[in-house]
This record gives C-alpha cells, structure tokens and sequence, in this order.
C-alpha cells in the first residue's frame, strides 16, 4: 500500500508517521512518499520518519520528493497538508484584519478568505495531478480551511473526504472524563468544518443513551475553562461548541485579545523553527512533545482510521468518523452540494452522513450564513475578480457590513497579490 503525503515537510509528519507506526494492524502501510518542495526541511523531516518506523521495525519504505507527479504515481491514497505562502501568509492573515476591527485568524473570516483563495487553485491542480495517475486513488485533505477546499475538491468530482482533528479532540477529552475507551464514544457532532456542536455524547454508538447533561453537570466547568467560555453558556446551549464558536460567540473579546499579545503564527513559526532543530538530531526516533503543542493533536489517529476505512483494510469496514462530507439532504435547510461535517460511514465506497436530528434556529442560521458564505469564497477562489471576494466578505457573519467589507477586501488583496493570479 502506497501513501503519498503533500505537505510532507510539515512539522505535522511526524504526528502522522507515528500513527503509521503504532497502527500498522490497521493501516498495513509499505510505501510513504513525502513531496514538498522545500528539499531541506523535507529531508530533515523525512529522516526522523525513517527513523520513527524504523525503531517500530515498521517494513515500509520512505521517500522524499519535490516531484508532485513521481509522489502521486500509483499512490492509493494521497494525503494534503499544505500551507501556501508558509507562515509568512499565515501571519499577515492575522494581522490585516486586525487594522480592521476584525478577527484575525487562519480559516475564520477575512483570514480564512484569504488562505482560501491562495489555497483551493493548488489544491485542484494536486487532485487532477492523483486523477491523471491514479483515477481510484482517495485524497484526503487536512489542508485548512477544509470546508471550501473539500467542496472544491467534490465539486470537480475528485474522490476526497474532508479531516479535521476537531472531533476526535473532543471524542478523548470526553472519554478521559466518562473513564472509557475513546472507541466507545460517539459523538452527536454537527455543523460545518471549524463550526461545529456536540449536541450528545453516546457510548456504543448513535442509539446509545447520551451522557452530555451528565457531563456538562459534573464537568461543565473543566470543559468550558478549556474552551475559554462560560459555563453558564455551555448550560444556556446545552451543547458544547467547538473552540472556533468564541470567534462568534465573544467576537469583540477575542479581538482585544489579539491586538495586546503575540499572534499564534509567531508562536507556530517559533515552535516550528525549534521542532526542524530536534528533528535534524541523528538520535531522535520518536515524535517529541513539543509537537503536542503544536496542534493537529490526535490527526494521526483520525487519518489512520479514515484512510484504512477508504482503502478497506480496516476490519470493522471502517465503521463511523466524524468527516467533510457532502451534504446531500442530510442538512435539509443546506444545499446538497454544501460540505458539513457530521458522522458518517466510511468504507470503501466513501463516506455516507448519518442522519441528523432536527436542529434548533440557534444552529441553523449561523450554519446557513456560513455555508452562503463559503459558497461565495469558492466562487471568488475559483474564478477571482475584487467584486466577488468583496461579495464573500459582506456575506461572512463576522463582517457583513459594506464599508468594512470595502476595506478587508484592499487588505487582502495588497496582501495575497502573488497567490492571486487575476490580481
């Protein structure tokens, strides 16, 4: 089995190598590809690969690459981690908007639009690179924001399932406080990618008795400390959003926040300068935990799971993860082409969205406003032209008014102009 992972000289890897390795049982991987085109960080990365499976006595082989094609040829499953423009990009991303009164964060609002534009052009080119080598190859897509680009990936018919390590956060802190197994854990998980509830927490799966009123009662506190949100919130919603919810939920605080203290694309880039230090070390072998705090915690077990369901060496069949998927109906107050993310079962044949219970209008309108909204940033990343980000813009919750739209849209342009082939 050939995995090929684009994005290879990601600090991310070894998170993700280290999964191949504890899980090969799952996941009977002979052959990973790295393709970046930053050969040096590359074979720093890939060394420490090497040597993660090696101490594992993992049999497969590992390649570094900067050829796209050689790395996608005869790959069942392609892997994309990318970010383009690097941290540099993602640091203007949080500051620009700043200048405005305004979020400044990597996938949320003008930020997000941003990274958005600069990405879904590359990623497509990627995937029609794997369909020409591969046409039944799977492409799973960690690349943020995940949401727009999985629909890119879907609207141009590509096989692709969205990941994000979102749910599978919440499935072991969950399980850690329930004293189970994570496996026993399902989650009533609902909403877009980076917008999402967890609405119930099942044990044995969907038709088990939910334990979230249980949880919020004697751990309400710890999991709203976590989320940096009240708990008397978490009670009033009777659900537990995602952490990117406090970008909505206390927009103003959030800003004030960002304008008195370093931005996380400083703080990444710190850590990523002093993780690529530890990997050039011969004698290191196993993930460090330095990486832990660099996010994607748990993205290695997410992918294992999700790539041995696409591929069917899972042996429960793949059984149900929480993906980017298709909406199809599941949503009914979204159009079918929109990308939720929501359980589904994954086998071979793809991921199929279980069915949802009813939502509330608390949920329904702020998910509908940000699928409009996505709708729109696909159309500006796929077809450029000023009118049509500033469109995106003033549809995006978190913006919605002219002037200010006016104003996010120069920035962004000024700021992404070498990533915007129409600018």
């Amino acid at each position: 089995m050939k995995l090929a992972v684009v994005g290879g000289g990601s600090t991310y890897t070894p998170e993700l190598v280290d999964g191949f390795a504890r899980l090969r049982d799952v996941l009977p991987v002979t052959e990973l590809v790295l393709a970046d085109p930053a050969e040096e960080r590359l074979e720093t990365v890939g060394g420490l690969a090497r040597r993660i499976l090696a101490r594992a006595d993992h049999p497969a082989t590992v390649t570094t690459t900067s050829d796209l094609d050689a790395a996608v040829a005869d790959a069942h499953a392609v892997l994309l981690q990318l970010r383009v423009g690097g941290q540099a990009a993602r640091e203007r991303d949080e500051s620009w908007p700043l200048e405005c009164g305004c979020v400044g964060q990597e996938t949320t609002g003008a930020g997000g639009l941003a990274k958005a534009l600069r990405t879904v052009p590359v990623v497509l080119d990627i995937a029609e690179r794997v369909r020409r080598a591969n046409p039944d190859a799977w492409i799973v897509d960690f690349t943020n924001p995940v949401g727009i680009v999985t629909r890119a990936l879907l609207t141009e018919g590509h096989r692709a399932v969205g990941l994000c390590n979102v749910a599978i956060g919440f499935q072991r802190k969950f399980a850690a406080l329930l004293g189970v197994a994570p496996e026993e854990v399902h989650l009533d998980h609902v909403g877009l990618n980076h917008l999402t509830w967890e609405l119930g927490v099942r044990l044995g799966g969907p038709g088990g008795a939910d334990l979230l009123p249980g949880l919020l009662a004697e751990h309400g506190g710890t999991i709203a400390a976590d989320l940096r949100m009240p708990k008397t919130l978490l009670e009033r919603l009777g659900a537990v959003p995602s952490y990117y919810l406090r970008y909505f939920y206390a927009h103003d605080e959030v800003v004030a926040e960002m304008r008195t203290k370093p931005s996380r694309a400083a703080e990444v880039a710190a850590m990523e300068r002093r993780l690529l230090e530890m990997y050039a070390d011969p004698t290191l072998d196993t993930k460090p935990e330095l990486l832990s705090k660099r996010g994607g915690a748990y993205y290695s077990e997410a992918a294992v799971a999700l790539v041995a369901a696409l591929l069917g060496s899972a042996e429960d069949g793949g059984g149900v993860q929480v993906v980017n998927v298709r909406n199809d109906g599941t949503l009914p107050f979204l159009p079918d082409d929109a990308v939720i993310e929501v359980p589904a079962e994954v086998s071979p044949a793809g991921a199929r969205p279980l069915p949802v219970a009813p939502l509330s209008p608390l949920h329904t309108g702020l998910i509908s406003a940000v699928t409009s909204y996505e709708h729109l940033a696909l159309e500006a990343a796929l077809r450029g032209g000023r009118d049509r980000v500033f469109a995106a813009l003033l549809a995006h919750p978190l913006v919605g008014q002219y002037a200010l739209a006016e104003q996010l849209t120069d920035r962004l342009i000024a700021h992404n102009r070498e990533h915007l082939a129409w600018a």
